[in-house]
């Protein structure tokens, strides 16, 4: 069993919406690439005795997308991508941890989108504990993953000219969390 990273302490500790973010990443035209985000993001982590017995469920609300354009927010949110309608939540649910050194590790869990649910591997660093202005325990997460928007139904797409697609199919998720001890 792993010992918790130094600091950390076993019990529930919840996602700060306010301080924390979770954002993707397409390449346009092959050329450029759009960031995104989602506005509205809650989870709470289960922090065992050890890092193995630790858990983790987080969701996010598809209506909350930002790309900071909104007809481009409108497409994604139809249909041709998460289908917001039906399914409204992206969610998380852990099913492993892998401890790579003290302060980082892989994080393992079903990623549903679209009502598609994968298996993801998450490169996750473990940023440290502080105590807030408000006297909370707080602590730092950073973790990034790489899914292939296919594998989630996700299949709307445009061939350019030269051959390159209008939307990668390979999406970068980047998750930087801050958690407060309940």
């Amino acid at each position: 069993m792993t010992a918790l990273p130094q600091g950390l302490t076993a019990g529930i500790w919840n996602i700060d919406p306010v301080h924390s973010e979770f954002t993707f990443t397409a390449r346009h035209a092959g050329v450029s690439k759009v960031r995104g985000h989602f506005e509205d993001i809650a989870g709470t982590v289960n922090v065992g005795e050890n890092l193995e017995d630790s858990t983790v469920t987080a969701e996010a609300d598809v209506e909350s997308i930002s790309t900071r354009n909104p007809q481009r927010d409108g497409h994604l949110k139809s249909a041709d991508f998460f289908e917001a309608e039906t399914n409204p939540k992206l969610t998380f649910k852990s099913t492993g941890i892998n401890a790579a050194s003290n302060d980082e590790f892989e994080l393992i869990g079903d990623l549903t989108m679209r009502g598609v649910t994968k298996e993801v591997a998450f490169a996750t660093e473990f940023s440290g504990v502080a105590t807030d202005p408000n006297e909370n325990q707080v602590a730092g997460l950073s973790a990034v993953a790489k899914v292939d928007r296919k594998d989630f139904g996700m299949e709307f797409n445009a061939v350019l000219g030269g051959g390159e697609l209008l939307v990668s199919n390979k999406i970068k998720i980047e998750l930087e969390l801050e958690l407060v001890k309940a």
